[in-house]
């Protein structure tokens, strides 16, 4: 699977997408969507809908939260032949100028921390989103949503190592991504393959571009495995 097709994807759209799109959305939606298209700002690629057609792709909006900090999302779906273009989720760099100014260095350190061992994190959420549109996302509650997306086993172990050591100095949330696209909250992981028997067996809330499923994380291990081979 193409990383650009997978959940958090960044998916710009063109004229004939946002009119599909506003064709498309509820009519409570349109003022956010008709907003969207004004600023070109992206929508997010999210999990496809049950009937969703062949050659069409799920996305969503999410506006600002509101003064009881409720957060409007506007689910999309528009045809492929509407994007102009995909791109994965923002890198550390790009939002950390947008960041709660105590986030600052420690992301900063976080980020050099991944690149010298060769990992990949990205991030989504609401300060992916602050930093995208310039509206005002974060809370003083508000977590940093991480993507971590490793290649092989070693990678994962040595990922989950950095987030938990960092999450003691930011509010880190998120999800590791697995090649074919299941991603699971990397805290859930984290207590799910410290356990000291039956590691294999215990299960995680995967979330897949179809559906969700709870999984083996031995089988999820086998997967990254067989994908970090040669062919």
């Amino acid at each position: 699977m193409s990383s650009l097709y997978k959940r958090h994807g960044l998916v710009w759209l063109n004229a004939d997408g946002w009119r599909e799109a506003l064709g498309r959305a509820a009519e409570p939606h349109c003022v956010a969507v008709r907003r969207w298209q004004q600023n070109d700002w992206p929508a997010v690629i999210r999990r496809n809908d049950a009937d969703c057609a062949a050659g069409d792709i799920c996305l969503g909006i999410a506006l600002p939260p509101d003064r009881d900090g409720v957060k409007l999302r506007v689910p999309l779906c528009v045809g492929l032949a509407g994007v102009r273009e995909m791109r994965p989720p923002l890198a550390i760099p790009e939002v950390v100028m947008h960041a709660a100014l105590p986030w600052r260095t420690a992301l900063c350190d976080l980020h050099d921390a991944a690149a010298a061992q060769g990992l990949s994190l990205r991030v989504y959420g609401s300060l992916a989103l602050q930093a995208i549109t310039g509206q005002p996302y974060l809370r003083l509650a508000s977590d940093i949503d991480v993507l971590f997306c490793p290649d092989n086993a070693d990678q994962l172990s040595r990922g989950m190592r950095l987030l938990t050591s960092y999450a003691a100095k930011l509010p880190l949330d998120g999800e590791v991504e697995f090649p074919d696209g299941a991603a699971v909250s990397w805290k859930e992981w984290v207590q799910a393959s410290d356990s000291v028997a039956g590691v294999d067996n215990n299960r995680v809330l995967a979330k897949r571009s179809s559906d969700v499923a709870l999984l083996r994380v031995g089988d999820l291990l086998a997967a990254l495995e067989a994908n970090a081979c040669p062919t």
